[in-house]
């Protein structure tokens, strides 16, 4: 009998069940699934904040072609597009009086789509006056 003992332990420990393979695929495939998850979500956060970046110089960028102008801005708005970093960008600004007759509020509102009616970034600027 202990022969016959030895025998079969001895098959039980060639090799796993068809059972316990399967549970360990199914276990690795949860966890493959949930890292290709995080990998895409990390991707898709890291687009969204360069194009919030490039849309943020863009804005400032607009901000300092009127604070460098010699001309004093009057109240309305005003649209145009450009280029940088190799993608058009769609801006608008608009200038608003404030009760202070030597400040302006300029709000510049940057997009990727100029169908867009969302933009991607918003920058409130006060301008005062020069002397």
């Amino acid at each position: 009998m202990g022969k016959q003992h030895d025998n079969h332990h001895a098959k039980r420990l060639r090799g796993f069940t068809l059972l316990e393979v399967m549970v360990a695929l199914a276990v690795i495939a949860i966890g493959l699934g949930a890292v290709i998850t995080e990998a895409s979500r990390n991707i898709s956060n890291a687009t969204l904040l360069e194009a919030k970046t490039l849309g943020h110089w863009v804005a400032t960028n607009k901000i300092v072609e009127v604070q460098v102008s010699a001309d004093w801005p009057s109240a309305g708005e005003e649209k145009g597009d450009l280029e940088m970093a190799g993608r058009d960008w769609y801006w608008r600004t608009i200038v608003i009086d404030t009760p202070d007759d030597r400040v302006k509020r300029l709000d510049v509102e940057v997009r990727t789509d100029s169908g867009s009616e969302r933009p991607i970034v918003k920058v409130i600027s006060y301008l005062g006056k020069p002397p």
